[in-house]
């Protein structure tokens, strides 16, 4: 997850997969010119955050993340990440 330490949407994604019992890697892109290019070059140009993968997949944002909760579809993707 690429992520910026003031952002809420980044805080409330990192929440939902915490209680999910998920370990994921996080990107801060705060101060990293860097990493929000390669952020911005794996997220199709996307600017804001988070952006968030799931197994090299990329899902969108906090609201994305959230409505695949809500539908009932975000444990099977986490399953199939799990290595």
């Amino acid at each position: 997850m690429y992520s910026s330490s003031w952002c809420p949407f980044c805080h409330r994604a990192k929440r939902l997969l915490k209680s999910k019992g998920v370990e994921f890697a996080e990107y801060n892109v705060d101060a990293a010119p860097a990493l929000r290019s390669e952020m911005m070059n794996r997220s199709g140009g996307r600017r804001t955050v988070p952006q968030i993968f799931i197994a090299g997949a990329h899902v969108g944002g906090s609201d994305e993340l959230a409505a695949l909760e809500r539908a009932g579809h975000l444990d099977a993707m986490l399953e199939g990440a799990a290595p």
